[in-house]
């Protein structure tokens, strides 16, 4: 019998790994890509695979660049990566109830491995959800997230410095190509978005914060104005996407 169940286990865990292949190539180049940024930011390539693997945030790590390249200081940058993944906490909920019951530990290691992709894949899945299938998906998501981001930053070794300094920019251009799709489906994004930018601007150009500061309470500020309009608009029977 417990050899039976051991059989089980393992069973799961391969297709964990199988359901997760998807989502590792899916990170190839984006890790590379950060990988790349990183080094041109700055980081050496120590901090740039320990900042892949303790963080695993693809969208907290590039905001994280781009603070570190403007010189904000640790602080601003904690508190604006944990408002960027705060919905973290509405996924662990979500999956808490849809994975069978384990020790503390156990669930603690997949809450750190939950990402939007992990999530989607271990949350489709149909009834309970055994551990070893979640601990599948989150190693491979894992492991192809922080070896990328390793090999990103060597590639960025070989590049010429022109092409480096240049890549400064690619930064930028990719939250731009990330934003711009999800304001045109959206209009409570698109709302959040200027409104975001206008209040840290106004922030930057006639407080003394600092750029780290302005980016953090305008965010803030926009979030709660916005859904307050959003709230405001549902009670009154309108509809706001």
């Amino acid at each position: 019998m417990e050899a039976l169940l051991s059989t089980k286990k393992v069973s799961d865990f391969r297709h964990g790994l199988q359901g997760g292949i998807s989502i590792a190539i899916g990170y190839m180049p984006v890790a590379l890509t950060f990988g790349l940024l990183a080094r041109t930011t700055g980081l050496t390539v120590t901090e740039t695979v320990l900042m892949s693997m303790f963080v695993f945030a693809g969208a907290a790590q590039y905001i994280s660049l781009s603070l570190i390249a403007v010189g904000t200081g640790i602080l601003e940058i904690i508190l604006t990566t944990f408002i960027v993944n705060i919905r973290h906490f509405l996924m662990s909920a979500s999956l808490s109830e849809k994975l069978e019951e384990d020790v503390l530990h156990k669930k603690l290691t997949y809450a750190f491995g939950i990402t939007d992709e992990t999530f989607t894949v271990i949350s489709v899945k149909d009834g309970k959800v055994k551990t070893g299938f979640a601990f599948g998906v989150i190693l491979i998501s894992y492991g192809s997230w922080v070896i990328n981001s390793g090999i990103g930053y060597f590639i960025g070794e070989i590049l010429p410095e022109f092409l480096q300094a240049s890549m400064t920019i690619a930064l930028y251009a990719m939250f731009v190509g990330l934003l711009v799709p999800s304001m045109k489906k959206s209009m409570k994004v698109f709302f959040l978005a200027v409104t975001a930018g206008a209040l840290n601007s106004v922030l930057l150009f006639t407080t003394n914060l600092s750029n780290g500061w302005s980016i953090v309470i305008g965010t803030l500020v926009s979030a709660i104005l916005v859904e307050a309009v959003v709230m405001i608009k549902q009670k009154g029977g309108g509809v706001y996407e």
